[in-house]
């Protein structure tokens, strides 16, 4: 494995902050922020397409376009968002106050995109990119400092690796009860006009999303600060995230695996409701899949113990992805065998996400390390940019086979339809699924660097702060 060129230095017994330590009620209480988040992210990527096709009435190749082109934007955000959080300081810190003061907005957009208005189709569309748009605006708002908080709330990559699980678990629960709930919601409370249902569906969920993360801001604190002498360049900034080669590899790793995942998440209700041909079984089948995610979640510490996070990483992705592609080869009445792969794929992909963002923070240290300077917001928001490049291609790719394929709302699909339906829920996603893997086999940080890269930080904190108190 090819290690960083710069020779690692080994202190001798450095110790780590004694802030290091993060208590239950913290991870649980920053858990709770990524279970709001995934109350929308889920929704969106579970039904959004569907709800536009068949209930607001759009084109299935309009819609691909328009989530294509709104997370383009919306990724290029990313980075800006990062580096505001980056400069900005507040009594709260760098990333709370954006929990704060963006949770309100947040929940307001997410119920306006299902007010579902009588509009002309034009007129519709309009009014689909403007409120799509503005949500993302106010999730990236929110998100990006979210995510930054991670890296900023210990010091130690162990740490760091189990409030990611409790981070996953919480996030995953949130799309066991999406998978659960959303279609029995949306009947009930829509007493069978669909579009009713949905908006007051969302409303639900938004309300609940809004308490969460002011939840989260509450209980969380932050503890890791930049180097005192880091001067504000925004060109420093960006030229060493691009020199930070282990960020670099997981960059692309994203941008393949969530192609992977938006495919697949658009798909599974077209899946059930053309192939299957029995929608009501989409519940079942969503929760029992994130049942087992968030098993394999809890398993992430057990996994660690026994492998290193990046052989983890590539070989629990490249399982998931044969797993998938075997779909294509199983009848659609066979409901017992979907059940089943589904278990087996979710629960080996349920570490990968945990895994991933406790590394995003160890590329934050080498930066800091490395470069000496510390951009823990512009790496978590280039992060997130990665995976919203992928989420759109995913989106879009979707939209796009569904009318390539001859998707027509609401009519009994052709064969060559069916087989369109069949591949977006199967080969097409693990081939990206493949692409994400085989990326990280150039990731270049083991697990011994990493505690040589946290000790060193460590080292190198505690004499600043000797030569500080001796000046003084």
């Amino acid at each position: 494995m090819n290690k960083p060129t710069v020779p690692f230095a080994h202190a001798p017994h450095p110790m780590l902050s004694t802030n290091s330590h993060l208590t239950v009620r913290e991870k649980i209480a920053y858990g709770l922020g990524d279970t709001a988040s995934n109350f929308f992210f889920q929704f969106f990527n579970l039904f959004l397409l569907f709800y536009y096709t068949d209930v607001f009435g759009l084109p299935a190749a309009a819609v691909g376009t328009m989530f294509l082109v709104i997370r383009i934007f919306d990724a290029i955000m990313d980075p800006l968002v990062g580096m505001i959080a980056d400069r900005t300081n507040s009594r709260w810190g760098k990333f709370r106050p954006f929990i704060l003061w963006g949770a309100l907005p947040y929940g307001l957009l997410g119920f306006l995109m299902f007010v579902n208005p009588s509009l002309t189709q034009h007129g519709k569309l309009v009014y689909a990119y403007v409120t799509y748009g503005l949500m993302w605006v106010a999730y990236t708002a929110i998100n990006i400092p979210y995510s930054a908080l991670m890296g900023v709330m210990s010091p130690s990559s162990e740490e760091r690796t189990s409030l990611s699980t409790y981070r996953f678990m919480c996030a995953f629960s949130a799309q066991f009860l999406i998978g659960l709930t959303v279609v029995k919601l949306k009947d009930f409370l829509g007493g069978g006009n669909e579009a009713t249902g949905f908006r007051y569906t969302m409303l639900l969920f938004s309300v609940i999303s809004v308490a969460m993360f002011l939840y989260t801001f509450a209980m969380t604190r932050e503890r890791v600060q930049p180097p005192a002498h880091q001067a504000s360049s925004l060109r420093r900034d960006l030229a060493t995230l691009l020199r930070n080669r282990p960020w670099v590899v997981l960059f692309f790793s994203a941008v393949f695996v969530l192609t992977n995942t938006a495919m697949r998440g658009a798909s599974i209700i077209y899946y059930f409701k053309y192939a299957v041909r029995n929608e009501s079984k989409v519940a079942l089948y969503m929760a029992i899949g994130s049942l087992a995610f968030i098993g394999g979640v809890a398993s992430t510490k057990l996994f660690v113990r026994f492998f290193e996070r990046r052989s983890l990483l590539l070989w629990l992705t490249v399982l998931n992805a044969l797993i998938m592609a075997s779909f294509y080869f199983v009848d659609p009445q066979a409901l017992w065998l979907l059940y089943v792969l589904n278990i087996l794929a979710s629960f080996v992909v349920g570490p990968t996400p945990a895994i991933l963002w406790s590394m995003y923070a160890d590329t934050a240290d080498y930066g800091e390390w490395k470069f000496g300077r510390r951009t823990t917001g512009l790496v978590f928001s280039a992060s997130v940019f990665s995976q919203k490049i992928g989420l759109a291609l995913g989106a879009a790719l979707a939209g796009w086979m569904l009318d390539y394929y001859g998707f027509v709302a609401n009519v009994a699909e052709s064969a060559r339809t069916l087989m369109g339906i069949d591949l977006m829920f199967s080969i097409g996603p693990a081939v990206f699924a493949i692409l994400g893997g085989l990326a990280i086999f150039f990731y270049p940080l083991t697990e011994a660097n990493v505690k040589t890269i946290e000790q060193d930080l460590a080292a190198r904190k505690g004499s600043a702060a000797a030569a500080g108190a001796a000046t003084a």
